[in-house]
């Protein structure tokens, strides 16, 4: 009798152990595939342009999974993969002159800057925030005003697969961090 208890109490421990190092190692494989590099800079630009600094990990990790030196094919440039035009109109707006695109600071906060234009251009609609970062703005409002909406302030249908797909991996990397990290 007393070896039956030893037995169900080992087989216990055993079960409650596999199960808290299944959650450890779950959590240590999604902070390698959505990594947080950047917080105080993320928490710096996100707070003086009023997002969320979740949201912007989840552009960065969408955008070059946190690689400074990231190149689109495009040439769009560093973690935020900000085009050379819109990099050069956002330093004028912002007066900034000689800098660096591939420096973090100067990265996030042109690509925070932006997130702002593109909150305040599209009410605050999180979906066409993120279709016009990757498809551009001119081209969603082209979108709201062809018939991809029926409210003229959303979209129905994303005419892009790629943005589809983009906006989608932008929602779940948003989630995961939320999840993961305690930022701030």
């Amino acid at each position: 009798m007393a070896k039956r208890i030893l037995l169900v109490v080992l087989i216990t421990l055993g079960a409650v152990a596999a199960i808290v190092g299944a959650i450890y190692m779950r959590d240590t494989l999604l902070k390698q595939r959505y990594p947080l590099k950047y917080e105080s800079t993320i928490v710096k630009y996100a707070g003086e342009y009023g997002l969320d600094p979740y949201f912007i990990c989840a552009m960065i990790d969408t955008e070059s999974n946190f690689r400074v030196d990231a190149v689109s094919e495009d040439g769009a440039r560093g973690l935020m993969q900000i085009m050379p035009e819109t990099s050069e109109w956002i330093a004028g707006k912002l007066d900034v002159s000689g800098y660096d695109i591939f420096d973090p600071d100067t990265n996030i906060r042109f690509g925070c800057w932006y997130l702002r234009f593109l909150k305040d251009r599209f009410s605050g609609e999180e979906q066409l925030m993120i279709a016009a970062y990757n498809a551009g703005h001119n081209k969603v409002e082209e979108w709201l005003a062809e018939g991809y909406s029926k409210d003229g302030s959303t979209l129905d249908e994303i005419p892009y697969a790629e943005t589809k797909k983009y906006i989608d991996k932008v929602t779940r990397a948003y989630e995961e961090y939320q999840k993961l990290y305690q930022i701030g």
